[in-house]
């Protein structure tokens, strides 16, 4: 799994309203949500059209271009796909939606302490999730990429609220999350498919992942989204186990936590090493990151792991704007 996070979707609202000709304060309607469906065959039959299908294939099947014996180059370090967070090339709701992603670029993002254009987005997640090297800007395959967002782009209504664009938020319980119930729940619903090691399986030719690793050399880097534990617990909430959530059936708020924090339990769990660590300003770190300094009076334990509602009233308190 590692983790993007693309875009964030742009709402007009309104900060009154009128009743027979009088001002009001009344609080402006809730933009109406939609379910955003996509038909692959309406993708253009032109020079465009190819290097979309070539986007969503290299979404689908990552390694199979770009990994470390990829066809058209090496640049991801691991055997790991774009779709294994990004759900069905991004376009599944709660599943680290990129719908509206192109829309939103550039955007500054807090994490680089800096302004990146969607190009640069692409190849912070082939360098981290995917421990590799970053695509040259005009390379064929960048070009690809962002050919597909661009498409899946267009079927973004400009007025509405896409429906699972956004992770659902958790209700953070008053405790800390627990990695030893995690590894309980983890062997209950994660086991039969990441492996007892979290090692994932393979496809039958060896050149991709299945279900991808959850830690180890071949997973992702320390720093990734996936690797804070309220992020990785809330597509956790929507995603898995994925035979289970497509029948209704979705883990707790607690027990996706718990399962996070097992799997990303760095005393039990190796991860390929980082080059750099980010959020060069403090205070603008994610409050579930747990490489310090912190702009806070707590530790690096309970900012991984929480609880998190005493950081929340803190910042709250200080007047500071956080981040989960």
């Amino acid at each position: 799994m590692g983790v993007l996070g693309l875009g964030v979707a742009a709402v007009t609202t309104s900060c009154g309203s009128k009743v027979e000709g009088k001002e009001t304060n009344a609080a402006p309607e809730a933009p109406k949500e939609v379910t955003v469906t996509i038909d692959l065959k309406d993708i253009p039959d032109d020079k465009f059209g190819e290097l979309v299908k070539y986007g969503r294939e290299l979404m689908m099947n990552t390694a199979k271009y770009i990994g470390p014996k990829g066809s058209a180059g090496q640049f991801t370090g691991n055997l790991m796909s774009c779709t294994n967070c990004h759900q069905d090339g991004g376009t599944k709701p709660f599943s680290f939606n990129l719908l509206a992603s192109h829309d939103n670029y550039p955007q500054y993002r807090a994490r680089e302490g800096k302004v990146l254009t969607l190009a640069e987005r692409v190849n912070n997640c082939v360098t981290r999730p995917h421990n590799g090297k970053p695509l040259p800007l005009d390379s064929k395959e960048m070009v690809a990429y962002l050919a597909y967002l661009k498409w899946i782009n267009s079927f973004a209504p400009e007025d509405k609220a896409i429906k699972g664009q956004h992770n659902r938020k958790l209700d953070l319980p008053d405790v800390a999350a627990n990695p030893q119930h995690g590894a309980e729940l983890f062997v209950q619903h994660c086991e039969r498919c990441h492996g007892k090691d979290g090692a994932g399986q393979l496809n039958p030719e060896g050149t991709a992942y299945t279900y991808p690793p959850l830690w180890g050399k071949e997973s992702y880097q320390p720093g990734s989204s996936m690797h804070r534990v309220v992020k990785q617990a809330e597509w956790l909430k929507n995603n898995m186990p994925y035979d289970k959530t497509d029948k209704g059936t979705f883990l707790s708020d607690a027990d996706a936590l718990d399962i996070a924090a097992f799997v990303n339990n760095d005393e039990l769990h190796q991860r390929p090493n980082p080059k750099s660590f980010d959020y060069p300003h403090i205070n603008e770190k994610a409050i579930d990151y747990d490489m310090g300094p912190f702009a806070d009076t707590f530790n690096a334990t309970q900012h991984k792991y929480g609880p998190f509602k005493p950081i929340i009233s803190y910042w709250k308190e200080k007047g500071w704007k956080y981040s989960l």
